[in-house]
């Protein structure tokens, strides 16, 4: 079923057309796969036939969900144990976390996965890379980066989650070229180095993790501008989710992010599921080609953008995909108006005097009440004037609440969290 998983882009520049071919023969072979391996899916399918299956009727195939993915997690596997070459988890973000197998061919597949993103950042096999992110507790990401840095033939530096001091030490004596890591942390980072006088002039790229750096517009969002100021260095978004393990990557043009045609097919759909045309906003759902252990079919994740289907400048073919402005589960309705929490985060990330902060939600769904917690780290600006502020981005007056530093990393970062929560639904 595999394809050999070799690093060429080259590929990545074939017409639409040759891309469409390829495409569909792996989608039939997807298809059959599931149907044939997966418990789940072996239900869903029963005895269709895809021998003559055309990409423009995959919308008809039913949507996979995270309900069913957690509430069936077992059955969506489609290899024997000994099969089975990793397990990890998803982050949690939605709900309980879930597992998900990786066969020997999807660890290949990844790290190919992987290598195309990097090749579409510039990165070659010259570059030392900075990994801040980490390879423990069962967590899909370090690994992915690590093995495709690795395919490239580029040097890892898996420094992982660590404390700015550590970072510094490691930048200032390994020079590395490329950091790997989540903007608001990559933020704080240079601005401890700038204090601290150590030179920053070795990193000429940043790849961008976990959080936006791009506005609908396509424009760099207000902590991308700060962050490209502060480093000196070009930024690259990249997305992807531990159920698809399929990455969409920017390349240096920065107008939206491409996927490997060969490993997956992305479609946006509306609330009840409808697909929609390029440029509308809607729920991205993703098809992953050529997986082994956990194969699946229109699997929706949750996250909001929109598909571009102009040419891009870089000469790449194929659909790109804009942003993430937000997850379908934290979209609020206030006065009218829907806003995502992550446009107030990204206020509150360049406010200097504001150290952490995180939002509750409260109300019903059609008529939220939203309360902003701040902690200050000076008393140079009032909770007026951030409200202000962000009234400026949302054209929503919210309630800003004052809160201690400590208070406000416990809530964030929890012991239990791989990574910092900002949004509480009391809802």
């Amino acid at each position: 079923m595999l394809k050999q998983f070799t690093n060429n882009s080259a590929d990545e520049f074939m017409t639409e057309a040759e891309i469409k071919l390829i495409q569909v023969k792996l989608l039939r072979q997807h298809l059959e796969y599931c149907r044939d391996a997966s418990p789940y899916y072996r239900q869903l399918l029963q005895e269709k036939d895809f021998s003559d299956f055309k990409l423009e009727a995959l919308a008809q195939l039913p949507l996979t969900d995270k309900h069913d993915f957690s509430s069936q997690n077992n059955d969506f596997i489609a290899v024997n144990e000994a099969d089975v070459a990793d397990i990890v988890f998803s982050s949690g973000t939605t709900g309980r976390p879930c597992k998900i197998v990786y066969s020997e061919d999807d660890l290949t597949r990844l790290a190919y996965n992987e290598a195309q993103a990097f090749t579409r950042f510039g990165v070659t096999c010259h570059d030392r890379i900075l990994l801040t992110c980490t390879m423990d507790r069962c967590f899909v990401a370090g690994l992915a980066y690590f093995l495709g840095i690795r395919q490239l033939g580029a040097t890892a530096i898996r420094n992982g989650l660590n404390s700015f001091a550590s970072h510094t030490r490691v930048i200032d004596e390994l020079s590395p070229t490329v950091i790997v890591g989540v903007p608001s942390f990559l933020r704080k980072l240079g601005l401890s180095m700038q204090q601290s006088g150590t030179s920053m002039a070795s990193v000429t790229r940043l790849v961008c993790i976990g959080e936006p750096i791009r506005q609908e517009n396509l424009t760099l969002s207000p902590v991308a501008v700060e962050l490209e100021t502060i480093w000196q260095a070009k930024l690259f978004s990249t997305y992807a989710s531990s159920e698809t393990i399929t990455t969409f990557a920017e390349c240096e043009v920065g107008q939206g992010a491409h996927l490997s045609y060969e490993l997956g097919i992305v479609e946006i759909v509306d609330e009840q599921g409808q697909l929609l045309p390029p440029g509308q906003l809607g729920e991205v759902v993703v098809t992953p080609l050529q997986m082994t252990g956990t194969p699946l079919i229109r699997f929706k994740t949750g996250d909001i953008s929109f598909i571009i289907d102009e040419p891009c400048e870089c000469g790449r073919q194929g659909v790109r995909l804009g942003p993430i402005l937000g997850r379908n589960s934290q979209m609020l309705k206030v006065n009218g108006t829907t806003i995502f929490p992550q446009v107030v985060f990204s206020e509150l990330a360049v406010i200097a005097e504001v150290d952490e902060y995180y939002i509750e939600v409260k109300g019903q769904h059609l008529a939220d009440q939203v309360e902003i917690f701040v902690a200050l780290n000076n008393d140079k600006i009032t909770l007026n004037e951030i409200s202000h502020r962000i009234n400026a981005v949302t054209r929503i007056s919210l309630k800003v609440t004052a809160v201690s530093r400590e208070a406000a990393i416990t809530k964030v970062f929890a012991a239990n969290s791989r990574k910092p929560t900002r949004f509480f639904d009391l809802r």
